[in-house]
């Protein structure tokens, strides 16, 4: 239990810090950082340049930790994540704008967002892995869904804060009411400092550690994975195309895709914290029923809910009702949660303990940039483009989702397979 307790607080820490960055680059970091765009529309499409380079960053830390964490041990590589981002969060909050220190600031914030991809990029794989390689065969989707509760908890929790600072005066909001979570950032890190440190190590890796290192002291598990996994690894990165694209959609552009429909801020907002809570039940839930149903059947379930639902959510997110807005993105998130509740599990199961950090870190940044990376980017610049209309927006969606579809069907079901073993996943 206290290794789930960890992970779930590492996970919602490092998710806090990460979408925290999201919202906020759609309410005033397009003002604040990038003041010289021109319309209120391009200096958006800019703030979500700079969220796009955290996701380009992601698959960097994915690498780098996971080298690591297959060398070293799962628990020092999450303590360094943490801090990583601990730190990169609380200096955006006291970044100066623009205005202060001219190219400097837009500068210091992409590389401040860049930090906190690496350290995202290493998190989840090792926090899965944690629980995973302690859990049984038979319960992993059970005990994994509280880690992976911890990435609702820190998008409610972003949302949460958010919406408590945007209720200050305009003025106050821009000027520094915004600064606020990012401050509170620093507290996060020293409390999920005191639980991760508690924590052992992977009895799973313990028992490889020995054998791997008399047989394959010097081996690089990036290059393992190329040579011997090089299938499974480009399978998980489309099977996650379509919940993150779906994600990038519904937390990361609704916001700026809801105003310009007409919508106000603080209505969007309490929408998605509608979503959020939601969510902190729905994934625990959908990620124990793919102990019993299988990791598949979940997943195709959420993708093929995505096509369908794709028109109707932004039919509802046009039609000027925050009620309609609220259950189509409720709708649209629970779609969400099913492909991706799933994925730790699935993408734990489908490599050997020698490179599995690696592994999964990658397959799941891999597809965290490709699914969610330029989304938000390339949304507002097509809605841009066609003068508000939502079908580039549903195209998105569609499209994502089919990969993920498409992908599946070339994986084998992987729960419930032998995590010491010999592994093979694909078909």
């Amino acid at each position: 239990m206290r290794v789930a307790v960890s992970s779930f607080l590492g996970t919602a820490i490092e998710y806090y810090d990460f979408l925290l960055y999201s919202t906020m680059a759609a309410l005033v970091f397009g003002s604040l950082f990038f003041p010289e765009s021109g319309s209120g529309g391009v200096a958006t499409i800019a703030a979500f340049g700079t969220l796009a380079a955290g996701y380009v960053a992601r698959p960097i830390g994915g690498l780098l930790f996971g080298h690591y964490g297959d060398r070293l041990g799962r628990k020092r590589t999450l303590v360094a994540s943490m801090m990583l981002m601990g730190v990169a969060s609380t200096l955006i909050g006291v970044l100066p704008g623009y205005d202060s220190i001219g190219i400097a600031a837009p500068a210091l914030l992409i590389l401040l967002r860049t930090v906190q991809g690496i350290a995202v990029g290493g998190e989840y794989g090792g926090a899965a892995l944690m629980i995973i390689e302690h859990a049984g065969a038979r319960r992993r989707g059970s005990w994994v869904g509280i880690m992976q509760m911890g990435s609702s908890i820190g998008s409610l929790a972003a949302t949460g804060a958010i919406a408590l600072v945007t209720l200050l005066p305009e003025d106050d909001f821009e000027s520094w009411g915004w600064r606020i979570p990012f401050m509170v950032s620093a507290a996060l890190l020293i409390i999920g400092l005191y639980v991760r440190l508690s924590v052992t190590e992977s009895p799973i890796f313990k028992e490889a550690e020995a054998k791997e290192r008399q047989q394959s002291a010097h081996s690089v598990p990036a290059l393992e994975i190329l040579k011997n996994q090089k299938k499974p690894l480009i399978l998980a990165c489309a099977v996650g195309i379509g919940p993150f694209a779906l994600t990038a959609l519904i937390s990361s552009y609704m916001i700026a895709y809801g105003t310009e429909v007409g919508f106000s801020r603080s209505e969007v907002i309490q929408a998605m914290l509608m979503v959020n809570i939601m969510s902190t039940f729905t994934i625990p839930a959908f990620s124990a029923l793919s102990d019993f149903a299988g990791r598949k059947p979940v997943v195709v379930s959420g993708a093929v809910g995505a096509v369908l639902w794709a028109w109707p959510m932004y039919a509802m997110a046009g039609s000027g009702s925050v009620w309609m807005l609220t259950v189509g993105m409720m709708i649209g998130q629970v779609v969400q949660n099913l492909m991706y509740s799933p994925l730790a599990s699935m993408f734990s199961e489908m490599f050997s303990t020698e490179v599995r950090y690696t592994g999964v870190s990658m397959g799941y940044q891999m597809a965290s940039l490709l699914g969610a990376g330029f989304t938000p980017m390339l949304a507002a610049t097509l809605v841009l483009a066609t003068g508000g209309s939502s079908l580039p927006l549903i195209l998105i969606m569609v499209t994502a989702a089919c990969v993920t579809l498409v992908a599946l069907t070339m994986l084998r079901e992987p729960r419930g397979v032998d995590l010491v073993g010999s592994i093979s996943p694909t078909k």
